[in-house]
């Protein structure tokens, strides 16, 4: 029996959970339910990390210690959890007595092998990051790259950690790689930043009475990476003795899978910080660092900072927790980005789960219900077309969650819906049991109906684990499988006959669209919310410089200035005024950046437009190109290319293009513009 080790990243107690909180945790557990199917000793972590300045902020102005504040986040958390019933094995909190002494091992082994001192600390400092930043990494006015809020400039004498002393050490793990960062496509910005050449790292901070007491350094605090990073290892007992390390020793030790899910902002901290420090102390690394993209709403990140957050638990007093869940899991490509809307929740719920799953479940139980006393049907088929479906659906379903590609583990098993869908269509069952009564041809189509849709169900036990037992039940399963390699399991075959047939309720009642998005409360996600184009860094109010202001833009370089949108048009209309020409300052109101293409694929009904997304160094963007002709989706992924990424959102075929890819044209043909060799994503072209 194989171990499997998953986390979450312990999540800040700076606010209540929202989005992309349960994202993450529905994907661990999902993973965890999938693991624990097929086989494997699986231990799923998940906490709070509730240490730090901010925190201390924070509580201060309610009124409130530091621990007060904590306490009643982390039971907001909680309860959440419990609400959704998540099937994580352990909650660690940082504020645990287990995890101080798992920091304190971890210091000591670091501070033996002579990897810390004491320097002078500054920088641009964010405290909803607890992080530094370069002037580089800052977005115009000293503002976080993450959190678009304002930074300070801090001084003060710390600990620091000889990161520098690892460069090597890290790009040689990088280029080793066995999937240590996932997906690649984000190996190439860690890889990137590290050989930028690494700067020790401060890890205490000075004066913050609210953390773990540096372990032989009076007057410093151990800093919130090196406390929040250690709980990984903390919750299962490292920094202790005997039974109490038992699970340390077999998960993390002796562990076949250590798998950290994150999101795409903290991937530095947990590709170069952690494995630094774990190198440092001796201890084996992760196998893998698995980072994905972001929720957005508004076309900017949910978060708490940037105002913009959706509920998990508005929607799961509408819709029930499985609906949201398979929402989440359908909707994104892990990895990559994806944008929440109320109307695009709506469309998938209706379509996939009351149209495709409930109807097809509800129309073979009916039919094989009143066909055979209420039971199902008295004899199996074992030669139809639906076998050959479902194997390749169930294959299909496995390679996919196997790289965590949940997206197309679930389009695998909708496929086989259809396929059931258009057999029951093709043999028209309800006409022969009216011609033929409850004969061995009528039993067997609707066998084959039932055990199609008991393998979807079975399937999707991970996915929806409330919800698939309430549909085996109805399709005459009342158990549900414990192993998919077992008895009722992923086989065909599964259906018992004559075992009795429940009368089928509605699992997925419809959502009337209309009434939905029309209902109108300020404090309900039923409003029409759906996504507007809205601008960084003032634009709302129309405050600072434009140049600050606007992160959008348009499709490919080569297409007609006309066709372009009111910013180049005006620019023309400026240039033909006069002879042409610009100046310096004129040139530089263009943001042209370096930008990695991370996900293209063809716009609907265009045979000209991809649909890319780019990575501009942190920030994720969706830009539409007239390349079509030339290039193939495939051929772009990894690719870095040119962005003019200060033009106003522009609307092409239906889809939002948030920037313009620079291309040559050549007898007509576009040829995109690259960077001699590689470089960081975001770099400023001048």
């Amino acid at each position: 029996m194989s171990t499997f080790y998953l986390t979450t990243p312990i999540y800040y107690v700076n606010g209540l959970p929202h989005i992309g909180h349960i994202y993450t945790t529905v994907v661990a557990d999902t993973i965890a339910r999938y693991r624990r199917l097929r086989g494997d000793d699986v231990f799923f972590l998940t906490g709070t990390d509730e240490h730090g300045q901010n925190i201390e902020r924070a509580a201060a102005a309610r009124g409130m210690t530091p621990r007060e504040l904590a306490d009643s986040i982390v039971a907001a958390f909680q309860e959440m959890w419990r609400r959704t019933g998540m099937s994580h094995d352990d909650f660690v909190r940082t504020t645990e007595e287990r995890h101080a002494l798992g920091v304190a091992e971890m210091v000591r082994r670091i501070e033996a092998a002579g990897d810390l001192y004491i320097g002078r600390h500054e920088g641009w400092y964010c405290a909803s990051c607890e992080s530094f930043y370069t002037e580089k990494e800052l977005l115009p006015g000293n503002r976080c790259p993450v959190h678009e809020s304002a930074t300070e400039w801090q001084s003060e004498e710390n600990v620091y950690f000889r990161l520098s002393a690892y460069q090597e050490r890290l790009l040689e793990l990088y280029r080793d790689n066995r999937g240590f960062v996932q997906p690649r496509t984000r190996l190439n910005e860690v890889r990137s930043f590290v050989e930028s050449g690494l700067r020790d790292l401060s890890v205490s901070r000075a004066g913050l009475g609210w953390g773990i007491p540096f372990p032989g350094r009076p007057g410093q605090t151990v800093y919130v990476w090196l406390d929040a990073l250690t709980n990984y290892i903390s919750a299962l007992g490292f920094g202790r003795e005997g039974e109490e390390a038992a699970r340390y020793r077999r998960f993390w030790e002796g562990g076949d899978v250590r798998l950290h899910l994150v999101g795409k902002d903290i991937l530095r901290f947990h590709a170069v910080y952690w494995p630094a420090f774990l190198m440092s102390a001796g201890l084996p690394l992760p196998t893998t660092v698995w980072a994905h993209g972001w929720w957005l709403r508004d076309q900017r990140k949910v978060s708490k900072s940037t105002g913009n957050l959706v509920r998990p638990d508005e929607l799961i007093e509408r819709f029930g927790t499985d609906a949201l869940r398979y929402f989440l899991l359908r909707e994104m490509i892990f990895g990559q980005d994806s944008q929440f809307s109320d109307e695009g929740f709506v469309d998938r719920y209706n379509s996939d789960l009351a149209n495709d799953l409930g109807n097809t479940a509800s129309r073979v139980v009916t039919l094989a219900r009143s066909a055979f006393d209420g039971k199902t049907p008295p004899v199996s088929c074992d030669d139809n077309p639906l076998i050959a479906a479902a194997a390749e659906a169930v294959a299909g379903y496995h390679a996919a969650m196997e790289e965590l590609a949940f997206q197309r583990a679930l389009e695998s098993l909708w496929r086989l819906l259809a396929e059931t869908n258009g057999y029951l269509v093709e043999r028209e069952p309800w006409k022969l049991i009216k011609s033929e009564g409850p004969s061995e041809r009528v039993a067997r189509i609707l066998y084959n109906g039932l055990e199609a849709v008991r393998i979807v169900a079975t399937a999707l036990l991970p996915v929806m684990p409330e919800l698939a037992p309430r549909v085996l039940a109805t399709v005459g399963t009342p158990e549900p499988p414990e192993r998919f390699d077992g008895p009722g399991g992923l086989e065909w075959g599964g259906t018992a006959a004559g075992t009795l047939l429940p009368a089928p309720e509605p699992l997925f009642p419809r959502i009337d669209k209309e009434a939905y998005l029309a209902a109108e409360s300020p404090d309900s996600v039923a409003a029409d919310t759906r996504p507007q184009a809205r601008r960084a860094g003032g634009a709302d109010s129309g405050e600072g410089p434009p140049q600050d202001r606007a992160p959008a833009g348009r499709g490919a370089g080569t297409a007609p200035l006309e066709k372009t949108g009111g910013g180049q048009a005006r620019a023309t209309a400026r240039a033909e005024e006069g002879d042409g020409m610009i100046n310096i300052d004129r040139f530089f109101e263009t943001e042209l950046r370096v930008a990695t293409v991370t996900a293209a694929e063809p716009v609907p009904k265009s045979n000209k437009l991809l649909k890319l997304t780019v990575d501009l160094g942190g920030e994720s963007r969706q830009v539409v190109a007239g390349i079509a002709k030339e290039y193939a989706p495939e051929t772009l992924v990894g690719k870095q290319v040119v962005v003019v990424a200060n033009l106003e959102p522009a609307t092409l075929m239906g889809v939002e293009s948030q920037g313009m890819v620079l291309a040559a044209s050549v007898d007509g043909a576009p040829v995109l513009l690259h960077p001699g060799r590689e470089v960081p994503a975001g770099s400023r072209v001048r």
